[in-house]
């Protein structure tokens, strides 16, 4: 398949107003090795993202701490702010030189990161403002708080969370409309089924991080292989074609920095599993 013949053919999801194809690209492997510092060729990262949206990807998701900044400045560059293209990026996660991801979700400082998001995106408003992870020294409804006064205010359109139980979700929605939430969930890792199951029954979009992990799809090497061969198609294409099955809620987000594998996740959208295969898979793990 040639890569002009690669294009987005996932269904869409209207995340806020905003309607995008929901397989999705994420941006994190375009930083430099453990998403710390800059890639070692930066013009390489930003034609990957550019090509992603050439592909028709209308959904790119990112983070203040891919790098930390990095990875936003590097799809400013490359992108700026297209009105046709959805810039998801989260706050909440400090970075360190060792690689430790910190939960920090202090208000004042989710404040004072949204205006270096808006920076480096080069645009006035964040398309869908993520807290990354929920902070046991700052009061979860604090945080939230936080992101409900950036969309008062003007400067995010959309709130989403990620990392979070149904429980969450639930009390975050009694302070702001949630559009997103953004927790791990692959073939093999359904450990997050029950807030997806929330999201389902209230249209929340569900964007599944590590979505085609190596080693899960070890776990069920196989099958994938079995289901693969039938389509002519790669083991990671069949995990990802699996989730666009699984829920119309789910918004996948594979990421990487190599241009074939982009354009090989992008494939994956135009493959049409059967309802055994849909099932056999479903069933593997559970």
């Amino acid at each position: 398949m040639s890569s002009n013949s690669i294009t987005n053919e996932s269904d869409t999801f209207e995340i806020g107003e905003t309607t995008v194809h929901r397989l999705g690209f994420g941006a994190m492997r375009i930083t430099g090795e453990d998403i710390i510092g800059a890639p070692d060729d930066e013009a390489a990262a930003r034609e990957v993202v550019e090509h992603a949206v050439d592909c028709g990807v209308d959904l790119i998701d990112t983070a203040d701490s891919y790098g930390p900044a990095t990875s936003e400045r590097l799809i400013g560059e490359a992108i700026g702010d297209p009105d046709d293209v959805l810039v998801a990026t989260k706050a909440g996660l400090l970075r360190n030189r060792e690689g430790d991801w910190l939960a920090h979700g202090d208000p004042d400082y989710i404040r004072n990161q949204v205006l270096t998001s808006l920076d480096r995106l080069r645009t006035d408003t964040i398309d869908l403002y993520q807290f990354h992870r929920p902070d046991d020294d700052t009061p979860f409804e604090d945080s939230v708080a936080a992101f409900a006064e950036l969309k008062d205010e003007g400067l995010v359109d959309q709130v989403g969370l990620s990392n979070v139980s149904p429980e969450l979700i639930d009390q975050a929605r009694e302070q702001i409309e949630v559009a997103t939430v953004q927790n791990r969930y692959n073939l093999n890792d359904r450990g997050a089924a029950d807030s997806l199951e929330v999201c389902a029954e209230n249209d929340i979009g569900f964007i599944p991080w590590a979505p085609i992990n190596g080693d899960d799809l070890a776990e069920h090497g196989d099958l994938l292989d079995e289901i693969a061969e039938t389509h002519d198609a790669t083991r990671r294409q069949i995990a990802l074609a699996w989730l666009l099955e699984r829920s119309p809620v789910i918004l996948p987000i594979p990421g990487t920095s190599d241009p074939d594998h982009l354009e090989s996740n992008v494939a994956a959208s135009q493959l049409s599993l059967s309802d055994d295969e849909v099932q056999r898979l479903t069933d593997a793990a559970e």
